[in-house]
């Protein structure tokens, strides 16, 4: 399953991948409690587990970077929203959980004919992004030798293997839904998908003139941070909405900029974890708990979170980025 000569060393990667994008996706944020976790990884691994270590596959295969892993990951978050769960479409899709009343809200932003909210969109598809996908493989990616970080890590079976594994988990969460995207939807998500897949693919970036000055690494990921901590109130509507995708269109500029080491890419990737740890503590999970056990709960995913992100960093060298990488892009 593993890349001839990998060995157990890359298998304890790809697992720790798998593990750490389904923990990421589903509980630092609050969405299961402890006694949960489990069952989190059992039935939800094969999805965001599988998913992630294939989107990194497809990307160091390709020698892509940064931009290729995000826009890859978009394509997930938006065929996971719109055609797995399609909790993008279904208006029902919260009832019986502690969320329901998000659709009220939601219904602010609500897209004619296409039946959907922009704000749930931009939510459901952009924490996919940076919680599902990228931030755990830059935490897994950092922790691992330099000379494994950018190599792919799984040869063809493991591939093949756990392409089936996802398509199968989809399948049976698919079947569980009870409803049906129109014809019109599903033509929405496939376009859209067809489009992020073909960019990241076609992208290969160019040969980045190196930049002097500019913040340090936890100066930029302190920034990202205050930035996503600004944007909780922002409101709903679609004001609201329109000014979170102008504030993210500014930061990835800037961070595409002064993201000059990967101790920078770190910072900006963990950032969205430590906004999302903090979050838990706001939020309740999808089924009521008793206030003490979401308290342990979010202390252990805040520990957890400022952990692994410790971790990553020290093995992370104090380097530029690599010619190799910055051609691929960062942001």
């Amino acid at each position: 399953m593993w890349r001839p000569g990998g060995g157990t060393v890359v298998g304890m990667r790809v697992l720790a991948l798998w593990v750490l994008a389904t923990w990421c996706a589903e509980c630092v944020w609050g969405g299961f409690t402890v006694v949960d976790y489990p069952v989190v990884l059992l039935f939800l691994g094969p999805l965001y587990g599988s998913a992630a270590v294939l989107i990194r596959e497809v990307v160091r295969r390709r020698g892509g970077g940064w931009p290729s892993m995000a826009l890859l990951a978009a394509a997930f978050g938006l065929v996971q929203a719109g055609l797995v769960d399609v909790s993008l479409f279904d208006r029902g899709a919260l009832a019986g959980t502690q969320f329901a009343g998000w659709n009220e809200s939601a219904a602010r932003t609500l897209v004619p004919v296409l039946g959907f909210s922009a704000e749930q969109l931009f939510d459901f598809v952009g924490n996919h992004v940076w919680l599902s996908i990228c931030a755990p493989i830059a935490v897994v990616e950092a922790c691992s030798s330099p000379r494994r970080r950018r190599e792919p890590w799984l040869g063809r079976w493991g591939v093949a293997g756990l392409a089936v594994l996802y398509v199968v988990a989809s399948l049976l969460i698919r079947s569980d839904t009870g409803y049906d995207p129109s014809a019109v939807q599903v033509g929405f998500v496939v376009s859209a998908v067809v489009v992020l897949v073909g960019a990241a693919l076609w992208w290969r970036g160019g040969a980045r003139r190196r930049r002097e000055g500019g913040p340090g690494p936890l100066v930029l990921g302190a920034g990202v941070l205050g930035v996503q901590l600004a944007t909780w109130f922002f409101g709903t509507d679609w004001w609201g909405t329109g000014l979170r995708v102008a504030v993210l269109v500014a930061v990835v500029v800037l961070v595409v900029r002064w993201s000059v080491s990967e101790r920078h890419v770190l910072a900006v990737w963990g950032a969205c974890l430590v906004s999302a740890a903090g979050a838990a503590f706001l939020a309740p999970p999808y089924e009521a708990a008793p206030g003490w056990l979401m308290l342990v709960s979010d202390v252990i995913g805040a520990l957890v979170v400022v952990s692994v992100l410790v971790l990553a960093y020290r093995r992370l060298g104090a380097g530029r980025l690599s010619p190799s990488v910055a051609a691929g892009g960062v942001g």
